[in-house]
């Protein structure tokens, strides 16, 4: 598989945070934002994941009844990158 640069990344990462604050305060499954941007679902979780780690997004591990998912992930914009989102639109 061909390297993406790390412009094409942040771009990319930039869609998702995009995707996720039109969709706020909702959120999607990987799978369901791998297919809206049409990209592979593991480079999306790798993504999701880095996201994570600065804080821009919200992993969420359990259903609305509070079952923990063992496979799945639902992710959310953050409220702190809501805010900044919501300053700059």
């Amino acid at each position: 598989m061909p390297q993406i640069s790390k412009e094409k990344r942040e771009k990319i990462s930039e869609q998702i945070l995009f995707y996720l604050y039109s969709i706020s305060p909702e959120s999607k499954f990987t799978v369901d934002i791998a297919r809206e941007l049409a990209r592979d679902e593991e480079f999306i979780k790798s993504l999701l994941t880095e996201l994570k780690n600065k804080n821009l997004i919200t992993e969420i591990n359990k259903s609305p009844s509070g079952t923990t998912y063992t496979k799945r992930q639902r992710w959310r914009l953050s409220s702190k990158a809501y805010e900044a989102y919501k300053k700059h639109q």
